[in-house]
């Protein structure tokens, strides 16, 4: 009786000593690649597109780092030619969230094409998962750019079989009540907007870097 007491505990103690000895699961680490849209100028950094991200994925009960690696004025190609650094090793997933100067600057959209082009392969390169924030062409440049800029996004998604979430801006862009007083730039109450319309495309594209792991 005492015996199997005895072997009873001692089961209990490896049992506990091996659950204990099981590490938590790290953090995704998630790098923002964007411009200003996503450095948060003009806010606090806790009022940043990327902080405000982190909160609403945490709060869906995903764990993550995430990175704001958001530089004002930043095009596209400004954007590849830092990717290297930007995006350090153990990165596991990054949002690129660029070409609004590209478009703002009226720069030639096979050049914005190539350079989004170029950061898409190198990640994928890398085997790190991409997810792609869409921007739209303003209507001052002629209806011939937007639909050469406006598609490149949409088709980058497909070229690449990477989620798209379509238009960075969407229902924000425009509202002078959700930006800043330069019209462009949202307001922390744009950001929540932004957040909120673009958290099921996030999320999703968090879950499948978790299944990933397994």
């Amino acid at each position: 009786m005492h015996i199997a007491v005895l072997m009873f505990a001692l089961m209990t103690i490896a049992t506990s000593a091996s659950v204990q000895a099981q590490p938590a699961a790290k953090p995704i680490k998630l790098v923002v690649l964007g411009d200003s849209l996503s450095a948060g100028l003009g806010l606090p950094a806790q009022e940043a597109f990327p902080a405000k991200l982190q909160k609403a994925l945490q709060a869906k009960g995903i764990d993550i780092d995430m990175v704001n690696a958001g530089v004002s004025g930043d095009t596209s190609s400004g954007g590849r030619d830092r990717l290297d650094w930007s995006v350090a090793e153990g990165t596991e997933g990054v949002i690129v969230e660029l070409g609004a100067n590209d478009a703002l600057r009226g720069i030639d959209p096979d050049l914005t094409r190539a350079a989004l082009t170029d950061i898409v392969t190198r990640l994928k390169a890398r085997k790190i998962p991409v997810m792609l924030c869409g921007m739209m062409a303003p209507p001052n440049y002629g209806a011939d750019y937007a639909v050469r800029f406006n598609s490149i996004y949409p088709d980058l998604a497909k070229q690449f079989d990477v989620p798209l979430y379509p238009f960075f801006l969407d229902g924000v862009a425009a509202d002078a009540k959700l930006n800043q007083a330069d019209g462009i730039h949202p307001t922390a109450a744009g950001v929540d907007i932004i957040v909120n319309n673009m958290l099921p495309t996030a999320e999703a594209f968090l879950r499948t870097i978790s299944e990933q792991r397994r």
